[in-house]
């Protein structure tokens, strides 16, 4: 499960929400959160192009081997180039493994009112340069698995869709496990 979609866009949440539907329909997951990968296994890489891509890769090959151990690997990360998510799609339907990539289409007007990390608030003052959708590169997905989040979808609301998405899929039966 691979949630796409700009900072504050609500990724995070809809992944701890859905990671907590699995488990209570007895699915193993796990959220791989981007942002705590970053302080260890992407500890050494910065924001450039480069390090944006070398980090969807190694989330990645991370939530492949999730999978092959039959966890659901729940993704919430930018992932901002179309040709690195992919990637991922490749290696992931390479080795016989599901990839379901869901894009959290949460306005950037939303996402600048949101500023949960407050990085809009320093990159409209000029403090720091570098966020996605704004001043780098976000290419949303042409053709995801599922939108959700667009402005006035709640949470529940979305994770509902995905959670319909799985079943459909076959990822959960019909009464949910």
């Amino acid at each position: 499960m691979w949630l796409t979609g700009l900072s504050g866009s609500g990724k995070s949440t809809i992944a701890d929400a859905l990671s907590r539907e699995l488990l209570q329909a007895s699915v193993i997951a796990y959220v791989l959160d981007a942002d705590n990968l970053r302080h260890g296994l992407n500890a050494n890489l910065g924001y450039s192009d480069a390090d944006r891509s070398e980090n969807v890769r190694r989330v990645g090959e991370v939530a492949r081997l999730f999978a092959d151990a039959g966890v659901v690997a729940v993704v919430p990360i930018i992932s901002p180039f179309a040709a690195d998510r992919a990637r991922v799609r490749i290696a992931h339907e390479g080795a016989g493994l599901d990839f379901v990539e869901i894009h959290v289409a949460t306005s950037l007007a939303e996402c600048e009112r949101r500023d949960t990390k407050g990085l809009y608030a320093k990159v409209r003052s000029g403090e720091m340069r570098g966020v996605s959708g704004v001043d780098a590169p976000y290419e949303a997905p042409v053709s995801p698995d599922l939108v959700v989040a667009r402005d006035g979808e709640s949470v529940t609301e979305s994770v509902g869709r995905v959670l319909q998405l799985l079943r459909q899929l076959g990822v959960l039966g019909a009464s949910g496990n």
